[in-house]
Protein backbone atom coordinates (compact mmCIF):
# COMPACT_ATOMS: atom_id res chain seq x y z
CA UNK A 1 0.00 0.00 0.00
CA UNK A 2 1.30 3.49 -0.83
CA UNK A 3 1.81 6.39 1.49
CA UNK A 4 -0.98 7.97 -0.62
CA UNK A 5 -3.74 4.98 -0.25
CA UNK A 6 -2.83 4.65 3.50
CA UNK A 7 -3.15 8.69 3.90
CA UNK A 8 -6.68 8.11 1.94
CA UNK A 9 -7.97 5.07 3.98
CA UNK A 10 -6.61 6.76 7.07
CA UNK A 11 -8.95 10.11 5.85
CA UNK A 12 -11.76 7.96 5.27
CA UNK A 13 -11.73 6.08 8.29
CA UNK A 14 -11.32 9.66 10.13
CA UNK A 15 -14.58 11.44 8.37
CA UNK A 16 -16.46 8.29 8.75
CA UNK A 17 -16.01 8.51 12.56
CA UNK A 18 -16.59 12.41 12.19
CA UNK A 19 -19.72 11.96 10.53
CA UNK A 20 -21.13 8.38 12.89
CA UNK A 21 -24.28 9.54 14.68
CA UNK A 22 -23.10 8.32 18.51
CA UNK A 23 -26.33 8.14 20.72
CA UNK A 24 -25.41 8.37 24.36
CA UNK A 25 -28.42 6.85 26.88
CA UNK A 26 -27.54 7.41 30.59
CA UNK A 27 -27.66 4.13 32.34
CA UNK A 28 -29.37 4.31 35.67
CA UNK A 29 -31.62 1.75 37.99
CA UNK A 30 -34.68 3.55 36.34
CA UNK A 31 -37.81 1.46 34.71
CA UNK A 32 -37.36 3.16 31.48
CA UNK A 33 -33.87 3.32 30.80
CA UNK A 34 -33.94 0.06 28.68
CA UNK A 35 -36.70 1.55 26.85
CA UNK A 36 -34.15 4.41 25.97
CA UNK A 37 -31.38 1.66 25.05
CA UNK A 38 -33.67 0.25 22.68
CA UNK A 39 -34.68 2.82 21.08
CA UNK A 40 -31.24 4.27 20.68
CA UNK A 41 -30.15 0.93 19.31
CA UNK A 42 -32.38 0.43 16.42
CA UNK A 43 -32.22 4.17 15.64
CA UNK A 44 -28.06 3.19 15.90
CA UNK A 45 -28.83 0.24 13.59
CA UNK A 46 -31.11 1.78 11.40
CA UNK A 47 -29.02 4.83 10.68
CA UNK A 48 -25.30 3.40 10.40
CA UNK A 49 -24.82 4.86 14.14
CA UNK A 50 -22.98 3.58 17.31
CA UNK A 51 -24.77 3.70 20.55
CA UNK A 52 -22.80 4.77 23.48
CA UNK A 53 -23.83 3.85 27.39
CA UNK A 54 -22.62 6.09 30.43
CA UNK A 55 -23.06 5.31 33.90
CA UNK A 56 -22.26 7.44 36.89
CA UNK A 57 -21.12 6.15 40.31
CA UNK A 58 -21.92 8.36 43.39
CA UNK A 59 -19.03 9.06 45.31
CA UNK A 60 -18.48 7.17 48.74
CA UNK A 61 -19.70 8.98 51.86
CA UNK A 62 -17.70 7.46 53.96
CA UNK A 63 -15.13 9.69 55.18
CA UNK A 64 -14.09 8.14 58.57
CA UNK A 65 -11.77 5.58 57.58
CA UNK A 66 -10.37 6.57 53.98
CA UNK A 67 -9.25 2.86 53.24
CA UNK A 68 -13.07 1.76 53.70
CA UNK A 69 -13.99 5.02 51.27
CA UNK A 70 -11.82 3.73 48.37
CA UNK A 71 -13.09 -0.12 48.96
CA UNK A 72 -16.66 1.54 48.47
CA UNK A 73 -15.98 3.45 45.49
CA UNK A 74 -13.74 0.43 43.89
CA UNK A 75 -16.62 -2.16 44.64
CA UNK A 76 -18.99 0.24 43.27
CA UNK A 77 -16.85 1.09 39.79
CA UNK A 78 -16.72 -2.59 39.29
CA UNK A 79 -20.67 -2.79 39.74
CA UNK A 80 -20.83 -0.32 36.96
CA UNK A 81 -18.30 -2.02 35.03
CA UNK A 82 -20.51 -5.39 35.22
CA UNK A 83 -23.40 -3.15 34.36
CA UNK A 84 -21.97 -2.01 31.31
CA UNK A 85 -20.61 -5.33 30.29
CA UNK A 86 -24.15 -7.12 30.45
CA UNK A 87 -25.92 -4.03 28.73
CA UNK A 88 -22.73 -4.21 26.27
CA UNK A 89 -24.11 -8.07 24.64
CA UNK A 90 -27.87 -6.34 24.56
CA UNK A 91 -26.70 -3.16 22.57
CA UNK A 92 -25.00 -5.59 20.46
CA UNK A 93 -27.66 -7.63 19.87
CA UNK A 94 -30.38 -4.89 19.52
CA UNK A 95 -27.88 -2.25 17.17
CA UNK A 96 -25.19 -4.99 15.53
CA UNK A 97 -22.22 -3.09 17.15
CA UNK A 98 -20.22 -2.91 20.45
CA UNK A 99 -21.03 0.68 22.23
CA UNK A 100 -19.04 3.15 23.64
CA UNK A 101 -18.89 2.90 27.34
CA UNK A 102 -18.36 5.59 29.68
CA UNK A 103 -18.16 5.53 33.56
CA UNK A 104 -17.91 8.85 35.49
CA UNK A 105 -18.16 9.48 39.36
CA UNK A 106 -20.08 12.20 40.56
CA UNK A 107 -23.72 13.60 40.12
CA UNK A 108 -24.99 12.13 36.99
CA UNK A 109 -26.66 15.64 35.66
CA UNK A 110 -23.35 17.02 36.43
CA UNK A 111 -21.40 14.45 34.74
CA UNK A 112 -23.55 13.97 31.92
CA UNK A 113 -23.60 18.01 30.93
CA UNK A 114 -19.29 17.75 31.54
CA UNK A 115 -19.21 14.38 28.90
CA UNK A 116 -21.20 16.19 26.44
CA UNK A 117 -19.08 19.04 26.79
CA UNK A 118 -15.58 16.78 26.37
CA UNK A 119 -17.14 14.17 23.60
CA UNK A 120 -17.51 16.12 20.13
CA UNK A 121 -18.37 13.03 19.11
CA UNK A 122 -21.76 12.30 20.46
CA UNK A 123 -24.60 13.86 18.69
CA UNK A 124 -28.13 12.80 20.32
CA UNK A 125 -28.84 12.00 24.31
CA UNK A 126 -31.82 9.69 24.17
CA UNK A 127 -34.03 9.46 27.08
CA UNK A 128 -37.05 7.55 28.29
CA UNK A 129 -39.63 9.90 30.09
CA UNK A 130 -41.77 8.07 33.17
CA UNK A 131 -44.64 6.55 33.12
CA UNK A 132 -46.23 7.58 35.93
CA UNK A 133 -47.97 10.91 37.16
CA UNK A 134 -44.71 11.86 38.85
CA UNK A 135 -43.20 13.61 35.99
CA UNK A 136 -40.71 13.15 33.07
CA UNK A 137 -38.57 12.42 35.47
CA UNK A 138 -35.46 14.11 37.37
CA UNK A 139 -33.44 14.25 34.74
CA UNK A 140 -35.61 15.27 32.15
CA UNK A 141 -36.75 17.65 34.17
CA UNK A 142 -33.53 18.72 35.34
CA UNK A 143 -32.63 19.14 31.05
CA UNK A 144 -35.62 20.70 29.92
CA UNK A 145 -36.22 23.64 32.70
CA UNK A 146 -32.27 24.55 33.00
CA UNK A 147 -29.73 22.80 31.03
CA UNK A 148 -31.33 22.07 27.27
CA UNK A 149 -30.41 25.79 25.80
CA UNK A 150 -26.68 24.90 26.65
CA UNK A 151 -26.06 21.71 25.10
CA UNK A 152 -25.34 21.37 22.07
CA UNK A 153 -26.82 18.40 20.85
CA UNK A 154 -31.07 17.13 20.21
CA UNK A 155 -32.45 15.08 23.24
CA UNK A 156 -34.53 12.25 21.92
CA UNK A 157 -37.29 11.70 24.69
CA UNK A 158 -39.24 8.44 24.09
CA UNK A 159 -42.50 7.36 26.40
CA UNK A 160 -41.07 5.39 28.86
CA UNK A 161 -43.73 2.57 28.15
CA UNK A 162 -42.88 1.83 24.98
CA UNK A 163 -42.95 -2.30 24.04
CA UNK A 164 -40.10 -3.86 22.24
CA UNK A 165 -42.96 -4.67 19.44
CA UNK A 166 -43.59 -0.51 19.29
CA UNK A 167 -39.88 0.56 19.11
CA UNK A 168 -39.93 -1.92 16.26
CA UNK A 169 -42.14 -0.20 14.56
CA UNK A 170 -41.24 3.67 14.98
CA UNK A 171 -37.71 3.65 14.46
Amino acid sequence: MSADTEKSAASAGEEKAESERIMLVVVDDSKEMPVALHFACRRARNTGGRVALMTVIKPADFQHWASVGDLMRQEAREEGEQLLQRLSAEVLEWSGRYPILYIREGDTREELMALLDEEPSISILVLAASAGSSGPGPLISYLLSKKARETRIPITIVPGNLSDEEILEIT
